[in-house]
């Protein structure tokens, strides 16, 4: 019989506790940074907690733009957009090179969600007709426009304060009349086209360009409507706010809703736009370090925004407040307002006011992807209730617990005593695969769904198939008449090749499986490669350790009959005994 070979096998043979504490730090160093994470149980799937998960997939035909800085950046602007549905634990991530799954818990809207996550929203610069504060100011301060003002970016100081009028009053041009004459105005603009091609609100149709009878009386009654919209609108409402001018055209005046800077809400009446989201080319939040300090927003625009912006600047300044100011409006929403004191030329702008750095980040992120940068259709969508959710994870509990126990019991007939082992690695195991779930959660957004959870079940029987190949391993040398200190050593390596093909074939198949499938099927691919990469770690580190040192107890080293290993029961050949070969004879003559 061949002895262990010597050396660092050798080293590992005699030294299998090193093994068994590694195993053990690491599966105590894990469960401690769970605990110390707050995070304690793994992150629950939509179909698990119930929510609405939506599949978007990249439209075909702009493949050129299909790339991981407009993914990244559609995932930002989705994001941003979910958050402003009042949703805390909303997930959007991108899924493969062109598809975008938004998870959205239960509790909120999904319809509403769905209208908002997928849109090409626009984005447009329009003059301010009128606004009005409405409602009581969050600090009890009069209402006041966002105090922010837009000057040339060239380094001239701009001014950050802002006009305020009490709470509950209009200002001058506020008033029906001034209402009536300024959406009289831009309703004639729009009739007739400007010198520049588009759609003026702050120019008044020359004579030559007057309406007949009938277009004058549409006009009157869009007129007529507009105001009524604007009298009636209540942005206090967030039911309000979610209907406010949708359907409007960019060349339509229209209203809206935006908070100012003391987080009160106002509704203002907006011209035509008159420059749009595609003409600003860069935008970025910077601290301003050389005039009153504080935080700014610097835009620098296209050859054909900056015309645009130039002429718009140049008539806002020549008017009085309210009707300075252009609104910066997103999804129908004004995210700012500044005033304009001067045309504003050379193709970059600044916004100053009373800005933090988020403030500025977030106003620089809305000027630079307002819209977002691919068309995406839906795949799709799914709604899980609660109730449905708890059925099923359940449903999935008790499905894991029925395999778990068929695999127990069928080990323990079986293998007898070897069964302890291999119930101990599996039980290694399920710890490691619920600690490291529960850590992925937060780290890197994994959700446990249903098909995670039948990826977790399979995993048991691949599991337990690594332990009947090393345990059989063993008896093929204990048949051969060997004794069970070196059919264990002798039995690895052959298993060890066998475990680690297999394991490799379950994690090809995951990992090939996670690349190709889109949605829910992910997580049994991720769940299926994870709990095979475990079970090699578990079968090196604690099965084959865990074995060299129980074959070393009498229990098991003396073939007892519920050891699993009774050579008469495996029907062993008798003991190997090793015989010397006969000396060479002696010559009679040499000697």
């Amino acid at each position: 019989m061949a002895a262990p070979k010597k050396g660092r096998s050798a080293s590992a043979q005699s030294k299998p506790g090193r093994s068994l504490a590694l195993i053990l730090i690491a599966i105590a160093a894990l469960t401690g940074g769970m605990f110390a994470s707050g995070h304690t149980t793994p992150r629950l799937g939509i179909d698990l907690a119930g929510g609405t998960s939506i599949t978007l997939k990249a439209k075909s035909g702009q493949e050129s733009a299909i790339n991981k800085t407009n993914m990244d950046t559609a995932v930002d602007i989705m994001n941003r957009r979910v958050n402003g549905l009042g949703v805390s634990e909303a997930e959007v991530q991108t899924q493969g090179d062109r598809n975008i799954i938004v998870n959205i818990p239960r509790g909120t809207n999904s319809k509403q969600a769905r209208e908002q996550v997928g849109t090409t929203a626009k984005l447009y610069f329009r003059p301010v007709l009128a606004t009005e504060a409405v409602g009581p100011a969050a600090s009890g301060s009069p209402a006041a426009s966002p105090s922010s003002s837009a000057s040339p970016g060239t380094g001239s100081k701009a001014s950050s304060s802002s006009s305020a009028t009490p709470s509950g009053s209009a200002t001058p041009s506020a008033s029906a009349t001034s209402q009536g004459r300024a959406v009289t105005d831009a309703l004639k603009a729009t009739s007739s086209p400007s010198p520049s091609g588009s759609p003026s609100a702050t120019s008044s149709a020359s004579p030559s360009a007057s309406a007949s009878p009938s277009a004058s009386s549409g006009a009157s009654d869009a007129t007529s409507k507009l105001q009524a919209e604007y009298a009636q609108l209540n942005c206090a409402d967030s039911a309000v706010r979610a209907k406010t001018g949708v359907g409007t055209k960019p060349t339509e005046p229209t209203v809206a809703c935006g908070q100012n800077s003391q987080k009160q809400w106002q509704k203002y009446l907006l011209g035509p736009a008159e420059v749009a989201g595609t003409d600003v080319k860069k935008a970025q939040a910077v601290y301003d370090t050389q005039g009153a300090g504080g935080w700014k927003v610097t835009m620098d625009f296209t050859s054909a925004g900056s015309k645009k912006f130039a002429s718009i600047t140049g008539k806002l300044a020549q008017n009085q407040a309210p009707q300075n100011e252009f609104g910066i409006v997103l999804d129908g929403e004004v995210v700012s307002s500044p005033y304009v004191s001067q045309a504003l030329t050379g193709g970059s702008a600044e916004i100053t006011g009373s800005f933090d750095q988020t403030e500025a980040k977030d106003l620089a992120n809305v000027l630079s992807y307002g819209a977002l940068p691919l068309s995406f259709e839906e795949q799709s969508v799914t709604t899980v209730t609660a109730a449905l959710g708890g059925e099923q994870l359940h449903a999935g509990l008790i499905a894991g617990a029925i395999g778990l126990a068929l695999v127990v019991i069928y080990l323990v007939v079986y293998y007898r005593g070897l069964s302890l082992i291999a119930i101990a690695s599996l039980m290694i195991s399920a710890v490691l695969t619920y600690v490291i779930m529960s850590l992925l959660g937060p780290t890197i957004g994994f959700a446990l769904n249903l098909p995670a959870v039948c990826g977790a079940i399979v995993a048991i029987g691949i599991t337990a198939d690594s332990f009947i190949v090393f345990f059989e391993r063993i008896r093929d040398e204990i048949r051969e008449g060997r004794s069970l200190r070196p059919s264990v050593e002798r039995a690895w390596p052959r298993a060890r090749r066998t475990i680690l093909v297999s394991d490799f074939v379950s994690f090809l198949a995951a990992a090939v499986l996670f690349i190709v499938t889109v949605g829910k099927v992910q997580g049994f691919a991720f769940t299926l490669g994870l709990t095979t990469v475990l079970d090699v770690v578990v079968v090196f580190l604690f099965t084959k350790p865990l074995m060299t040192i129980l074959a070393r107890r009498q229990f098991f080293a003396g073939g007892h009959s519920w050891s699993g290993l009774d050579p008469k029961r495996l029907g062993a050949k008798p003991p190997l005994r090793r015989t010397r070969r006969p000396s060479a004879p002696v010559d009679p003559k040499e000697a």
